[in-house]
This record gives structure tokens, sequence and C-alpha cells, in this order.
């Protein structure tokens, strides 16, 4: 199967939240739903989808720090159905390619939960901070890093 990770565009909108609904409240607060329309809204110019033979089955993005050292990865889920197949894994090295091409980004952040924190520490990632109850009730803020190496 031929696996194609590409820019999100406007059109995609509803296969993703759909993708986030499949997730919660496994994954995701029923809450979030509202941020991440206005992520996708207002902050989604480095978010991608990945795809196989044209069917949507996960995305997830990245942003800048205001002083460009940090990259942020953010909203990142896959098809329940698809999980566990590595695609998790080739999306965030997509990310972090994607991150290296921006010089002055020293550092790879990422905010996620305890659903998924062990994920994040198999690709590299290194636990800074557990904020309980962060997201919303039981779903906690587990903040991650890893350095990286700008070309």
């Amino acid at each position: 199967m031929t696996i194609n990770i590409r820019p999100y565009t406007p059109a995609d909108r509803e296969a993703v939240i759909g993708l986030l609904r499949l997730n919660t409240p496994r994954y995701f607060a029923e809450s979030e739903e509202g941020d991440l329309i206005y992520y996708l809204e207002n902050h989604a110019g480095h978010y991608f989808v990945l795809e196989e033979e044209g069917r949507m089955l996960g995305c997830g993005g990245f942003n800048l720090s205001d002083d460009g050292t940090v990259g942020k990865i953010s909203w990142d889920f896959f098809h329940p159905e698809h999980q566990g197949r590595g695609l998790g894994s080739r999306l965030t090295r997509y990310r972090i390619e994607k991150l290296k091409e921006h010089a002055s980004v020293k550092t790879v952040s990422v905010r996620t939960s305890q659903m998924a924190w062990r994920f994040y520490e198999k690709q590299g990632f290194e636990l800074k901070e557990v904020v309980l109850d962060y997201w919303a009730p039981g779903f906690d803020l587990y903040r991650m890093e890893c350095r990286i190496d700008a070309p």
C-alpha cells in the first residue's frame, strides 16, 4: 500500500474532525473539538494528512515558537483501526524533518496526555512536566521535548 503525507487543505476539515471524533473520549475530551476547529481555521499552515490509497488515516502538524527556536508538534491522531502500524512514527519523523528545514529550531516540544506520552518517549522525547486535569478532568498534560540538529 502507498502511504502519502501531504499538506492539509480546507477540504480536509470534516475528515480531520471525523478522525478526532473516532478518538474521543479515549484520547481526547469532547471539549477539545472546538480547539481543533480553531486551530484548523487559524494555525494550520504546517498541518499534514497521512493517506493510504487516497484514504485519510491520520493527521498532525507543527507550529513554531515566537522566537523560532522551538517546533511544537500539534494535533496528531489516527484512525483507531490503523493505530499500531507505525504510521504515527512515520508522521512524527516527517514533521521533525520539516522542522529541521528551519535552521533556528533547536528543540521539538509536544504537549500530550497520559494516553500517548509513552509513544513520544519511544520517539526520543523526554518528559519535562505533568499537569493533572489540564486538558479536561481525567486528561493530564504531559509536556515533552527533544533536541534536534538543524542542517
